[in-house]
């Protein structure tokens, strides 16, 4: 089987097909249609957006405590404390002792808070297909890896970069 070789960009040349800046401007446009679909699909949420991915992230990645969440998310300590705080006091979230810390807090999802996930997820990816309704599946599976992979090099190269403060910035 023939490998396919990709040559690398030329820093000094424009991307393919793009004038200098233009991807800035698609991506702001895509992440603009992404978060308008993202949040009516979450609208029910307490802490709407940063609520989902925060009760998302103690389900699928488990942290082992209250900093690795921050850390996972890019939250800063003071802010993760009071979305956490809306999270319990809505019953979806609770902090138990940290197993490997018993001074540290683990937060954990209820009963109630995996049901309302399952549903809320249902939802999103619902809209994101809907965000995605202008491409063939294959493109958009080829997408969604290329996506993947790009920002989790950039998380790599960047790993305290907060996600929700870039969403915040694109005015």
């Amino acid at each position: 089987m023939a490998t396919t070789e990709h040559a690398p960009l030329s820093l000094d040349k424009p991307l393919p097909g793009f004038i200098p800046g233009d991807l800035a401007w698609h991506l702001g446009m895509i992440l603009r249609g992404h978060q308008t679909h993202f949040a009516q699909a979450v609208e029910e949420m307490p802490c709407s957006v940063r609520g989902y991915q925060m009760l998302s992230t103690v389900v699928h990645h488990d942290p082992a405590n209250q900093q690795a969440l921050g850390a996972h998310l890019g939250i800063d300590r003071t802010v993760l404390t009071y979305l956490i705080d809306d999270l319990v006091e809505a019953g979806l979230v609770e902090r138990v002792p940290a197993p490997t810390d018993r001074r540290a807090r683990k937060i954990v999802a209820t009963q109630q808070g995996t049901e309302l996930l399952s549903r809320l997820e249902t939802r999103v990816a619902a809209a994101e297909q809907t965000l995605l309704a202008g491409l063939e599946a294959t493109e958009s599976a080829q997408l969604a890896g290329l996506v993947s992979k790009l920002s989790m090099a950039i998380h790599r190269a960047q790993p305290g970069a907060n996600p929700c403060e870039a969403m915040d910035h694109l005015g």
